[in-house]
């Protein structure tokens, strides 16, 4: 995944592209990075790795060094960047968000031209270098960031940091967010999370439709490209990645995440009566318990606590084992309220299952007399093509695609695979079957499809629900 925040005002806007940008950090694990541009100094630029240490210690340096009215930031899982760029565009930096899945295609068709690459990520190709050069295959900068993401099999917002301007692009389908706003009387910002700005003074200006391309200086923010009428913007957002006090496309994250819980507690079969407690696991299922609670009249407890200090998920390693350690230890018991108790536990969602494994086993291990699962959001059998938020390699990965192929074998027809993601087929009823008894759940039930839409709101055909049943 990863998130940006610009800044374009009138006097230095080094503070809030600091603070700006760290109020991303929940959304990448790698690396982070700051360019600004300065009339006297012209780019400067800054990039450091944050797998140990958070944002805000790393660039506390740069926050009291660097300078200029114009900047961008990212949080990044990936590749270095911002990057600056010479080209017959002028000098510029750049950053971007999303996933491109025909990189070595689109790679090997500039070394086929005579292009070469200079960044590289992980022995790969810089993806945000590649975007750059096809930004460059154009005569001016609205049609080469156009260009540059019809040519992308995925998905690809961006910033541009000019001398005297900041271009703003949403990618095509919508997929992710981008968001403007407005100090009064200094400036402008841009955002991919809309809370990163309210604590800095900004109200929310515009945001930007599919597509959309807009020009912003310390002056005014001008649409360059008019937004497309499709969208597709990732549903996933609100269930788990995006930040609780974010608001997408009008839709409160956390507003959400509760009424996916109230729908939850309406659909399930299990009596109100053979729950002692509900419980979230912190933090993004902690609203969805609250929803279920809510409506169902089962208490909200706290069962066990999230050790935040020092192992925030922006702290977490990009290894997966050792996610999966660090993952156990921040959850610590509260025995109080989990001994002889039967408890019903609501996750965003279950994605290899190694986690929500662990902590049930930890809570059977601390006295729980029973657990019940609840995960806000269907079976995920899906890897995402668009956002990176998986770091899923195959799809095998996925435990409830390690339960249909112990049914049908790895390779499944997609209408098969369509059957197993109807609630009321007998193929999905047999997968929750298998997925409780390997995940030792006293009993397991998955929030539906429709009634997760349901509580984001918006028209169905806005919202990209490919994870859950392969339709983009």
């Amino acid at each position: 995944m990863g998130g940006f925040f610009a800044a374009a005002l009138k006097n230095n806007c080094i503070y809030d592209l600091f603070f700006g940008t760290d109020y991303h950090s929940h959304l990448g694990t790698r690396r982070a990075g700051m360019a600004v541009y300065d009339e006297v100094k012209g780019f400067d630029k800054a990039i450091h790795r944050i797998e140990n240490s958070p944002f805000r210690t790393k660039f506390e340096k740069e926050a009291n060094e660097m300078k200029g009215n114009l900047g961008i930031g990212c949080i990044s899982d990936f590749e270095p960047q911002p990057l600056v760029v010479h080209s017959h565009h002028g000098v510029y930096a750049i950053t971007t968000v999303g996933r491109i899945n025909n990189i070595r295609e689109l790679a090997q068709g500039m070394l086929d031209r005579g292009k070469q690459f200079h960044e590289m990520s992980m022995g790969g190709t810089n993806q945000t270098e590649l975007v750059s050069m096809l930004i460059d295959e154009k005569e001016n900068i609205i049609d080469g960031i156009h260009y540059a993401q019809e040519q992308i099999d995925g998905s690809m917002t961006l910033l541009l940091l000019f001398p005297d301007k900041i271009f703003c692009a949403r990618d095509l389908l919508g997929r992710t967010p981008l968001v403007i706003g407005r100090k009064e009387d200094q400036g402008f910002c841009a955002s991919f999370e809309s809370f990163a700005y309210m604590k800095l003074g900004y109200q929310d200006y515009h945001e930007l439709g599919p597509g959309e391309i807009c020009e912003m200086t310390p002056d005014s923010v001008r649409i360059r490209r008019e937004p497309g009428k499709k969208m597709r913007i990732c549903t996933f957002l609100w269930v788990y990645y995006g930040y609780p006090a974010s608001v997408y496309e009008g839709v409160s994250v956390e507003g959400m995440r509760v009424r996916c819980g109230e729908h939850l507690a309406k659909r399930d079969h299990l009596p109100a009566d053979d729950i002692d407690a509900v419980a979230g696991v912190p933090d993004s299922g902690t609203a969805h318990a609250i929803g279920y609670s809510n409506e169902s009249g089962v208490p909200f407890s706290r069962p066990f606590i999230k050790y935040t200090p020092t192992w925030p998920r922006s702290f977490m390693p990009t290894v997966q084992s050792k996610r999966d350690f660090i993952a156990k230890m921040k959850l610590i018991p509260v025995h109080e309220l989990i001994k002889g108790q039967r408890l019903l536990l609501i996750d965003d969602s279950i994605v290899r299952g190694t986690q929500l494994r662990e902590t049930t086993d930890f809570l059977y291990q601390s006295g729980a007399k029973e657990v019940h699962v609840r995960p806000a959001c269907p079976p995920i059998l899906f890897g995402c093509r668009y956002l990176n938020f998986s770091r899923s390699t195959s799809e095998m990965e996925l435990v409830a695609r390690q339960i249909i192929a112990e049914e049908e074998g790895e390779n499944v027809d997609p209408e098969v695979l369509e059957e197993y993601a109807d609630p009321d087929s007998d193929r999905y009823c047999r997968m929750i079957n298998g997925l409780c008894k390997r995940q030792g759940f006293t009993s397991l039930a998955y929030n539906r499809l429709d009634d997760m839409l349901d509580a984001v709101g918006l028209p169905k055909e806005n919202l990209c629900t490919y994870c859950w049943n392969g339709k983009e």
